[in-house]
């Protein structure tokens, strides 16, 4: 018999969507957190003809994905690592500094990577509680240990869709022990920017690490493309765990041709958000409630458990997913992203209608 180490074997998989929905119906999902628009034709442009140069490995320094970042985002080009998505750069962060007997720390709801990235390296995983679906700092700092090494915050929140400010992320870094590493994941960063608010130069402190990605706003999931700014100490340790050349010459090329079209992001931020408006309106007026959103989807939360089943029940009968969010703790709550006006449109019919059967309960 082959053995796998202990805490690979007591951990579950990854949880993705189940996209089932009835034989026959065209499939709508709302599960992801996807882009509802396609990138930038700039960057179609870019990976396209970085394919003639497909023999050839990728540039495993990333240089002009770098340089495009340093200039956009106004920071250091020699504190940038790129990876294949946010996801890479967590797990090589928590393994770099966590393993068995070390604990890494975030909130009751969030980013449900980061217990995975934890458990995979051998390390003990902690949820602090939260306050109305939103981080607290005094909750986390309440629950440092002495063997706290990484305490994680997702800022805008996934699940939640809710932010703490600048003034709460900086008494949270002050409140740490210097030897803590603050991760703050900022995928959702672009659609929560505000003069004032950005949190990029707390990594020159030396013990704060930020991310972003270019799977949301700028619409290149598919391509899976992230980037972090690290302090030296950090970022030389996280560097020796990504893979050489972890992001291909296609993505690489789109993600530098999606950062210097930034009137497209902001294009798409801007609908996005319109968007969310209208479909958070046309829900409030349904009687349910969801929380105010900083990302590009919303959650709804219903009575309970149950209510979520016989909900998710309708609108797979109409081939909406939705993510149900029983596994983040969220058993009364379904997520859903914000797609197209027909789409989130049809998803709030759908829910009208089933509001109507249950009674209006």
């Amino acid at each position: 018999m082959i053995w796998p180490c202990s805490h690979v074997a007591a951990m579950a998989a990854y949880a993705l969507a189940d996209l089932t929905v009835d034989s026959g119906v065209p499939l709508i999902s709302l599960s992801q957190n996807e882009s509802a628009f396609p990138p930038s034709p700039a960057a179609i442009g870019a990976a396209q003809a970085a394919m003639a140069d497909a023999h050839l490995y990728p540039d495993p320094d990333w240089t002009e994905l770098v340089a495009a970042i340093a200039r956009v985002y106004r920071v250091p080009a020699g504190s940038i690592l790129c990876g294949a998505g946010s996801m890479e750069l967590i797990g090589a962060l928590v393994r770099a500094f966590a393993g068995p007997g070390d604990q890494v720390l975030a909130s009751a709801f969030s980013y449900a990577f980061f217990r995975t990235a934890t458990l995979a390296a051998g390390a003990d995983y902690v949820a602090a509680n939260e306050s109305d679906l939103t981080v607290s700092v005094d909750a986390l700092l309440g629950a440092v240990t002495p063997r706290t090494r990484i305490v994680c915050v997702a800022n805008p929140g996934n699940p939640t869709g809710t932010r703490i400010g600048r003034r709460d992320v900086v008494r949270l870094r002050e409140g740490l022990p210097r030897n803590v590493i603050l991760l703050l994941d900022e995928a959702y960063g672009e659609f929560a920017d505000a003069p004032g608010e950005a949190t990029f130069d707390l990594v020159g402190r030396g013990d704060t690490v930020v991310l972003r990605t270019f799977s949301k706003a700028y619409c290149l999931a598919g391509m899976r493309v992230g980037w972090g700014l690290f302090p030296p100490a950090i970022g030389g340790e996280v560097r020796k765990l990504l893979e050489p050349n972890n992001i291909s010459a296609a993505s690489q090329a789109a993600a530098v041709a999606a950062a210097n079209d930034r009137a497209h992001m902001h294009a798409v931020v801007a609908e996005t958000v319109a968007r969310r408006a209208r479909f958070t309106q046309s829900l409030h007026a349904l009687g349910l409630d969801v929380s105010e959103s900083h990302t590009n989807f919303v959650l709804i939360r219903f009575a309970d458990a149950s209510a979520v089943a016989r909900a998710d029940r309708v609108l797979r009968s109409e081939g909406i997913v939705m993510r149900g969010m029983a596994g983040y703790g969220l058993a009364n709550a379904l997520r859903a992203t914000i797609s197209t006006d027909d789409h989130t449109t049809l998803a709030a019919n759908v829910l009208a209608r089933w509001r109507r059967a249950e009674g209006n309960s």
